[in-house]
């Protein structure tokens, strides 16, 4: 598995390349943001570890610009411990977010469940509901026929509710899917993406039949 880390400490870098490497990852490294874009663009990382605090671009415009073509995992790994800053950059698009210093296992289980999370998956590749397509092997969504764009966090959440259709799934389980954290608070922020889901899918968004709430526990996709 190929991962693109960028980041400006080269002793960080280097120590990261060499235990990633031990650990059977083909490493691909970048000192500044603008070159962390370029290098994602030139190597097709499988997955894509930056810091915020990067020169010439800094990590927030980084995965902004890498989320205009590319759906790959993106971890956050910086020494900012903020809030504000967390939240930043998993609405930017980054699916978690590490905080400086680290522990190794840590780093390579967060590793793993990213991995895991771009596997594909076994059985049916896509699922429909009313008159929308959802492939999930293609991350593409239509509706009667036309292309519909989700950004990239209604399409994690969307993909999620497909995976178990039918099923309850809980807030708790969402936050951990789109944002890989269980130290993310629901401040809102599911409530919104639902609602942006239903007014691109549903006929009806005021009163969905398919994209479904469970009071006080979480969603439910009805096909």
């Amino acid at each position: 598995m190929k991962l693109l880390i960028a980041d400006d400490d080269p002793q960080l870098v280097r120590a990261l390349r060499i235990t990633l490497a031990a650990h059977g990852y083909e490493v691909v490294t970048a000192a500044d943001g603008a070159a962390a874009i370029t290098a994602a663009a030139h190597s097709h990382p499988d997955i894509i570890m930056l810091d915020l605090g990067m020169p010439k671009m800094n990590g927030i415009e980084v995965i902004h610009a890498l989320r205009g073509w590319t759906s790959a995992p993106i971890i956050v790994v910086s020494g900012r411990s903020g809030s504000a800053d967390k939240v930043d950059a998993l609405d930017a698009g980054a699916d978690d977010f590490v905080t400086k210093p680290f522990q190794v296992d840590e780093l390579l289980a967060r590793l793993r469940a990213l991995a895991r999370r771009t596997a594909p998956a076994s059985g049916e590749s896509t699922v429909s509901f009313g008159d929308v397509l959802v492939d999930l092997a293609t991350k593409a969504v239509t509706r009667a026929g036309a292309r519909v764009h989700l950004t990239p966090t209604e399409w994690r959440m969307l993909e999620h509710l497909c995976r178990h259709p039918g099923a309850l799934v809980t807030r708790q389980d969402l936050l951990k899917e789109i944002w890989g954290s269980e130290q993310v608070s629901d401040s809102g922020y599911l409530r919104l993406y639902m609602s942006q889901l239903r007014k691109k899918l549903e006929v009806a968004p005021a009163a969905p039949v398919h994209l479904l709430t469970e009071s006080g526990m979480g969603y439910r996709l009805v096909l």
